[in-house]
């Protein structure tokens, strides 16, 4: 484990609690291991960590993802997902690759939904014209493929849907041929009726 890597784990060690550890297991309805750490404590390491090491490169911040990830704790793929939330804008197009292994891995909502809004959706917005191209044909990949990558790629432009831009063409196409797993159906009228609420002309 990297010194990184290490700091991320043993901090989140030491915020856990049993108690806790064994509610979020049950609420999640997860077979992951959890330490116990709260989500505000999860959020508070990744900035402590910034701090401790400043300076880190793309591919530090991404060879750490996936370091934090590989083991199947909770908070520790929490704490990957919250380190790329916070270093989307330094994301790249082929960093789709990586982030789709995560979502086929973590077939859970309290994963893959922030995974999507916060960075597959800002990472794909933030690309140019041709590498959006590229992204897109992943996406609506995804959307055929499995129901939990459907589910991430049907959420990814909510953001941006909320603020007024977004590609709804995309997600309509998506939600055309993703199915209709539970998975998928939620989001796909989670979608709509946040949209819908703003910018009826586009649900309508």
């Amino acid at each position: 484990m990297t010194d990184a890597g290490d700091f991320v784990d043993s901090t989140l060690r030491d915020e856990g609690s049993e108690y806790r550890a064994a509610d979020d297991q049950e609420r999640l309805h997860s077979d992951l291991r959890f330490y116990g750490a709260s989500v505000g404590a999860v959020r508070g390491t990744v900035r402590d960590l910034a701090r401790k090491y400043p300076g880190m490169s793309h591919d530090d911040i991404t060879a750490l993802s996936s370091e934090l990830w590989r083991e199947p704790v909770f908070e520790r793929r929490l704490a990957s997902v919250v380190l790329l939330q916070a270093n989307v804008s330094r994301l790249i197009g082929t960093d789709l690759t990586r982030i789709e292994g995560f979502v086929r891995d973590a077939r859970l909502a309290a994963l893959v939904d922030p995974l999507a809004i916060d960075v597959i959706g800002p990472l794909r917005e933030g690309l140019d014209r041709r590498d959006q191209v590229r992204a897109d044909l992943a996406l609506d990949r995804w959307a055929r493929d499995d129901p939990w990558l459907a589910r991430a790629a049907l959420l990814s432009p909510l953001r941006a849907l909320r603020a007024g831009a977004g590609d709804w063409p995309g997600f309509a196409r998506r939600a055309s041929v993703a199915g209709d797993s539970s998975v998928v159906t939620d989001v796909i009228d989670r979608v709509r009726s946040e949209v819908g609420a703003s910018r009826p002309d586009l649900t309508a």
